[in-house]
């Protein structure tokens, strides 16, 4: 029970914080987080400790090839929604929605017929990368104008959100076996929420947004992954999810600092 609690207060509370920075910050800075390794490694996680080190370690190798489906989910979730721009909302969300999840289960199910392994399966997900880059470059940057305020619904919304998507992804990972655990730990536990708030609340404009922005620090999450497959047979699940947190975090700082800095170079 206490692991159930924990797995819902830790998912609740990184949805809730990514959808406040998307209105704070805007959704572009929200989608370079978003590439954080936050819903794989709660997900990854939670499988090290309900079913051990050497599960989670092979589970993470196909977490990389898993964060493929991810992007195959964003790209189609955004060419639905783009496609069913003037439809009313109660069919952008569902129809755009099933496309994402069809095309999440379909490439999962083709690289679960692969025998990846670190080195490949990180490959792999550099080339997907680099592709989404391309593919999702002719969005557009929307800030939000109009905030919503944070009533109690909408906080009970995202918060009930949050926690029947992480529950549902981590107690199927626990039957399947590492591969399509791994596989499914991929999957957007903390971004897809974000997503269908930021859809009902603003419309397409900032979603498609932080669709554009996400593969741009995906970075993190592979830096992180790698990590995970060292550092959890070597110094175990609480030590190990703390090292590749570091890296990732070094990564971040990087890329942000950069970023910053060659856009202060522009403006001068």
């Amino acid at each position: 029970m206490a692991l159930l609690f924990t797995k819902l207060a830790v998912s609740i509370g990184v949805v809730l914080i990514l959808s406040v920075l998307a209105e704070r910050a805007g959704p572009r800075v929200a989608g370079v987080l978003s590439g954080y390794p936050l819903g794989t490694a709660i997900l990854l996680y939670f499988i090290g400790v309900e079913q051990g080190v050497a599960f989670a370690s092979e589970s993470a190798v196909y977490a990389l090839p898993g964060l493929i489906a991810t992007l195959a989910f964003l790209y189609a979730y955004y060419l639905v929604s783009r496609q069913l721009l003037h439809q009313k909302m109660v069919w952008q969300l569902p129809l755009s929605s099933l496309a994402a999840f069809g095309a999440f289960l379909t490439v999962s199910w083709i690289c679960q017929q692969i025998s990846f392994n670190r080195v490949s399966g990180a490959i792999a997900l550099l080339i997907a990368m680099g592709m989404a880059l391309v593919l999702f470059r002719g969005i557009e940057n929307v800030r939000i104008l109009n905030r919503v305020r944070l009533t109690r619904s909408v906080v009970l919304f995202r918060a009930v959100l949050a926690a029947l998507i992480v529950l549902g992804i981590s107690g199927i990972a626990a039957w399947i076996g590492p591969k399509w655990a791994g596989l499914f730990s991929g999957f957007p536990v903390t971004l897809y929420p974000m997503m269908l708030i930021l859809h009902v609340s603003y419309g397409v404009g900032p979603l498609h947004t932080v669709i554009r922005n996400f593969p741009r620090g995906m970075g993190a999450l592979w830096i992180y992954i790698l990590a995970v497959t060292v550092t959890y047979p070597i110094w175990g699940i609480n030590t190990g999810t703390i090292l590749s947190f570091a890296v990732a975090t070094l990564y971040l700082i990087a890329y942000s600092t950069l970023v910053w800095m060659r856009e202060k170079s522009v403006r001068a």
